[in-house]
């Protein structure tokens, strides 16, 4: 890790998932300097957790003013949907002690004098692998999805090198999409995309087809464990659930014609065992010209995708920048 100078001023971020949160301190250049995790603890009142979350970030931001780092802005990525300008979370299904939660006016007045920018996290891990990630060695980069593929899963669009968040900052929600009559219910609709292909899709799965040996409360990290050992029971819940990707991901390409779509979190942690039946889908089932111009891709960021997406909703934000430019300037 290159040493900073005294004085330096950094980005305090919040990666807050269904599962888990991380809140950690970066850079302007996406260098991670220090990091937290705890539980999220999703179904309880936001107002009974929200205390923690503060005092991880008082840690965080008084071990950085112990090595002379200067904290600029709080930068949130989280699931939505959300109103991302205003900071408020609507009704986002992998938190449901949070809705209807102001929260970039929570932490505001919580730590005040710092500005606070929010992020869906699937626009957040889109943008941290088109700047950092994948994209940062690719000069022709104009057109990528990623999908989170965690405890739910969203997608980030980047059209023409822009982010889309459409009229009211749904575009991406694709877990909402139905994919079949029958199936699981996830993100309130039966078949949608998140009851097959998600992190809670996995064990839905898993449930209806062995449900001798998983149940709905089956932690994931179980299931993760058994495909990765490539246990036959479990790789047949990859195959289903990989299937149901692939129909999914054939919408994508026929829609958006992406030159990459990149995937996180699950993505990253079951590679092909997902992505292999994904692909059998994709060459039935979409243009073959746009499929032909597609790669699938896990993040290039790997296991740091969370972290470096925790930091974008700041990094990207003009007026960030701009602040950050006049104090360096004083």
């Amino acid at each position: 890790m290159a040493k900073l100078p005294l004085n330096t001023s950094t980005i305090l971020g919040l990666d807050i998932g269904g599962t888990k949160t991380a809140i950690v301190e970066g850079t302007h250049n996406a260098e991670i300097l220090q990091r937290i995790e705890f539980p999220t603890e999703a179904t309880k009142p936001f107002a009974e957790t929200f205390p923690a979350f503060v005092d991880h970030a008082n840690k965080v931001i008084a071990q950085a003013q112990a090595h002379g780092r200067n904290i600029a802005a709080i930068s949130v990525s989280i699931g939505g949907p959300l109103r991302i300008e205003e900071g408020f979370l609507i009704d986002p299904p992998h938190l449901p002690g949070w809705f209807n939660t102001p929260l970039k006016q929570h932490l505001e007045q919580a730590l005040p004098g710092l500005p606070v920018y929010v992020e869906h996290d699937g626009n957040a891990g889109a943008l941290a692998e088109f700047h950092f990630g994948v994209g940062k060695s690719r000069n022709n980069l104009e057109h990528l999805i990623f999908l989170t593929f965690g405890t739910g899963i969203g997608a980030g669009l980047i059209v023409n090198g822009r982010i889309l968040r459409g009229a009211t900052d749904t575009a991406g929600e694709i877990g909402h999409w139905r994919l079949a009559e029958n199936g699981p219910i996830g993100f309130g609709k039966r078949g949608s995309w998140e009851s097959f292909a998600s992190g809670q899709g996995l064990i839905e799965i898993a449930a209806q087809m062995f449900p001798s040996r998983w149940q709905q409360s089956t932690p994931i990290r179980d299931l993760v464990e058994a495909m990765l050992a490539n246990d036959a029971d479990a790789m047949q819940v990859a195959a289903a659930a990989g299937h149901y990707m692939g129909r999914g991901l054939s919408l994508l390409i026929d829609a958006f014609n992406p030159q990459i779509i990149v995937f996180g979190s699950l993505g990253v942690v079951l590679g092909e065992r997902i992505l292999g039946p994904a692909r059998k889908v994709i060459a039935q089932e979409a243009l073959p010209q746009a499929a032909s111009a597609c790669e699938l891709l896990p993040c290039a960021l790997g296991s740091h995708i969370g972290d470096v997406a925790s930091l974008m909703a700041a990094v990207t934000s003009p007026m960030f920048r701009e602040s950050i430019h006049a104090f360096s300037e004083l």
